[in-house]
């Protein structure tokens, strides 16, 4: 169902009072219009600056005689928009005002839409109330701003680069879209590739700017990954599950994953190299920059980013340290009145019932398991548990190989066998770190690198198996029967469990 025919059945069963949540006021602003104009009513805009406007001209600014005339029967059959009402939202007096006008707008087919960027709603306002998020534009509102634009620079888009310069906007708002579309106009000068790097660079600004979503240019592949060889398979055999034939076949998109396991093994360099090799978005939720400090804000940040990320679809969804935004879920209500038991309900409830329409894969990564709500490991919110195990003899191996190569040097100059077996314990980033403080050393003394560096270098690490050895046997303990393994050669460590493939 669009928004504006969910608006038109608002409007004709009597709601009262609508909360339109959205930064695209001219959007909504047609949108309602529209709604409006399909049931012969009425519009009336009021703002900070002009007062009414529309079907009743009232030059008041004041927000309280602005809600107060909203029962005069001018107002009857008509809707009724407040712009940007969030900052008189703390105002008893404007509260008490829309509570006490509510009655008369049942009763005269009267419908108040607050519309904002920010969902501000106060306690006494909450059962009388409907949220709506305004959707953000999807395919073909995006293709038609692009063609707008292209018809702005009388430049045609080229048949094989419409899809491209979709997909490079999705996630934007329709204003958003149109910058970045004729940025790109005026800095390529054609419609080219040039010109789809340049909407990705500008839908990546724009997402950091909100904080809490960050856009990611995929650029690590499944190769440069050492070990994780069954957790790679699983990834490589729904690599063709986004598509049309999968739907056909029956097959509905992948949900996600949960990678659990030690620091620095490979967890959030996986999530990065299923986008690259799904050739999906990649995107960054940082949960722990959701919370705010106003009431009902954190839960509307999260709403905010879920649409976004749902406008990108299909995208990889990448939350990172999870445990860390979840913490804290069983105090909430003593020590924050419940704010991260609601965040938390509101991803796991989206987690569970979002639109296989709008695939979103989650590949959420945890170094501990204690703190996660248990809601978060049941199947259905993603499709596997992987436990990330430290790597094994022929493993860092390889993560040496991958690191020494990409420093432009050959791994065949070293005795990597002999570094393998002096780093038992290492974790992948200890293991990349050791080949940069190596180049350190060779660069100081002069000379390229060579075998003594990385052997000094090992020597003078000390890995965090050795310092938290207790926490990762627990974790082994743990994953026994809840997780799968997610290489085959360090299966074996986790106990009570062998996997024959």
């Amino acid at each position: 169902m669009d928004v504006q025919t969910r608006l038109a059945h608002l409007f004709r069963a009597g709601y009262p009072l609508l909360y339109l949540v959205t930064h695209e006021e001219d959007r909504a602003v047609s949108a309602l219009q529209e709604a409006a104009s399909a049931l012969n009513r009425q519009l009336a805009r009021w703002t900070c600056t002009r007062g009414w406007t529309g079907a009743v001209s009232d030059a008041s600014q004041d927000p309280v005689a602005a809600v107060q005339a909203i029962a005069g029967r001018e107002f009857e059959q008509a809707v009724a928009v407040l712009h940007d009402p969030h900052p008189y939202l703390d105002d008893p007096q404007v509260v008490r005002s829309l509570r006490d006008i509510l009655p008369a707008c049942k009763a005269r087919g009267t419908t108040v839409v607050l519309l904002s960027p920010v969902l501000r709603l106060p306690p006494e306002l909450e059962k009388d109330t409907v949220v709506v998020d305004y959707p953000m534009p999807d395919r073909s509102d995006l293709e038609r701003i692009m063609d707008y634009v292209a018809d702005s620079a009388s430049l045609p888009v080229p048949d094989h680069l419409r899809r491209p310069l979709v997909e490079a906007a999705s996630g934007l708002t329709a204003a958003e879209a149109e910058n970045a579309y004729a940025l790109a106009v005026v800095r390529a000068r054609a419609w080219n590739d040039d010109a789809v790097r340049v909407v990705h660079e500008q839908k990546a600004q724009m997402i950091r700017r909100s904080g809490i979503l960050e856009y990611y240019p995929a650029r690590e592949t499944l190769d440069d990954i050492g070990g994780l060889d069954l957790l790679k398979d699983w990834l490589r055999r729904r690599a063709r599950a986004f598509g049309d034939d999968a739907r056909e076949f029956g097959i509905d998109p992948p949900r996600g994953v949960l990678l659990l396991g030690v620091q620095g093994c490979g967890k959030s360099l996986t999530a990065k190299a299923a986008a690259r090799t799904w050739g999906l978005p990649l995107v960054r939720l940082d949960l722990g920059r959701v919370f705010a400090s106003l009431v009902g804000e954190s839960e509307a940040n999260l709403r905010t980013a879920l649409r976004t990320a749902e406008a990108m679809a299909p995208c990889v969804l990448w939350i990172d340290e999870v445990e860390k935004g979840a913490a804290g879920v069983a105090a909430s209500g003593a020590l924050d009145s419940g704010v991260t038991a609601r965040v938390v309900g509101t991803l796991l409830t989206w987690m569970q019932e979002r639109d296989p329409a709008r695939p979103v894969f989650i590949a959420a990564t945890a170094n501990r398991v204690d703190t996660l709500p248990p809601e978060l490991l049941r199947k259905g919110r993603v499709d596997e548990i992987f436990f990330v195990d430290l790597p094994d003899e022929g493993e860092r191996r390889q993560i040496l190989a991958i690191h020494i190569r990409r420093r432009r040097r050959d791994p065949d100059r070293y005795d990597l066998h002999a570094l393998a077996r002096a780093t038992d314990g290492f974790s992948g980033a200890e293991l990349e770190q050791c080949v940069v403080d190596a180049l350190y050393l060779a660069f100081d003394r002069g000379r390229d690198l060579a075998q003594q560096d990385l052997e000094e270098a090992v020597q003078a690490t000390v890995p965090l198996s050795r310092l938290r050895g207790e926490e990762i046997a627990r974790l082994r303990q743990w994953a026994a029967d809840r997780a799968r393994p997610a290489s085959s050669r360090t299966a074996h460590r986790i106990d009570g469990r062998r996997i024959s493939l």
